[in-house]
């Protein structure tokens, strides 16, 4: 008769971690599946799972491509309006 194995519970953090490590490390699934004593399977659930949660929608996906157009232009803005001030008190210095 088999011995009935009970699933492990892994906390978020150990969670997150298998999933930095599968997604960076280079390791295989089936590695990092083994050197976590996880199940096979289980990295590859945890990978779909961040990603899933991870995903932005298509709407707040176009704001925030605005909003980065939006500070890129304000931050060209500021260094237009620093080199006209800087322009505007040299003129002002050459006036006798």
């Amino acid at each position: 008769m088999r011995p009935t194995v009970m699933a492990a519970i892994h906390g978020d953090e150990f969670k997150r971690d298998a999933v930095r490590i599968a997604l960076t490390s280079g390791l295989t699934r089936r590695q990092v599946a083994s050197d976590l004593g996880i199940g096979l399977s289980t990295p590859g659930k945890w990978v779909r799972a961040v990603s899933e949660e991870a995903k932005v929608p298509a709407q707040d996906a176009e704001l925030l491509r605005e909003n980065d157009r939006l500070r890129k232009e304000n931050r060209i803005l500021r260094e237009e309006r620093e080199v006209l001030k800087k322009a505007a008190m040299f003129f002002a210095a050459q006036k006798p």
